[in-house]
């Protein structure tokens, strides 16, 4: 079985997104930067007027790694990508690729991504595929 994250009062408002099928982040009132990871106070100005927003969901895959040696849960999937994408909001999260294959044939750099969800336990955990579908 796979590892599923254990929300904390601070990440609760993300999970809660993702279970209802959105990808939430945060965004600073007071200069407008969206952010990522959750956290109380914005890292560019410092601002604690922050509020979740629903994100687009479409991202760009920014960096990766292929995974020969499978963490558990994941022995039956390797090898496969870990990857950084950024969203089309500008904030970058860590991710897994999915719905094709792990080679860098098939993962360019600035490959156009969309979010998809998969049950993990109590959680819906947001993955990535290819948002043109798979190549």
């Amino acid at each position: 079985m796979k590892p599923a994250p254990k929300p904390t009062p601070e990440t609760q408002p993300f999970w809660d997104g993702t279970a209802a099928g959105e990808l939430r982040i945060q965004r600073c009132r007071p200069c407008a930067r969206h952010y990522f990871y959750p956290r109380p106070s914005c890292p560019r100005c410092g601002g604690d007027q922050v509020e979740w927003v629903r994100a687009s969901g479409r991202a760009t895959l920014y960096s990766y790694v292929l995974n020969h040696r499978p963490a558990p849960g994941f022995e039956n999937e390797a090898p496969y990508p870990i990857a950084v994408v950024e969203l089309e909001e500008g904030v970058r999260m860590m991710t897994n690729i999915v719905g094709v294959p792990a080679t860098p044939e098939h993962l360019p750099l600035d490959m156009e991504l969309r979010v998809v969800f998969e049950q993990r336990g109590d959680v819906s955990v947001p993955l990535f595929e290819p948002a043109g579908g798979a190549r």
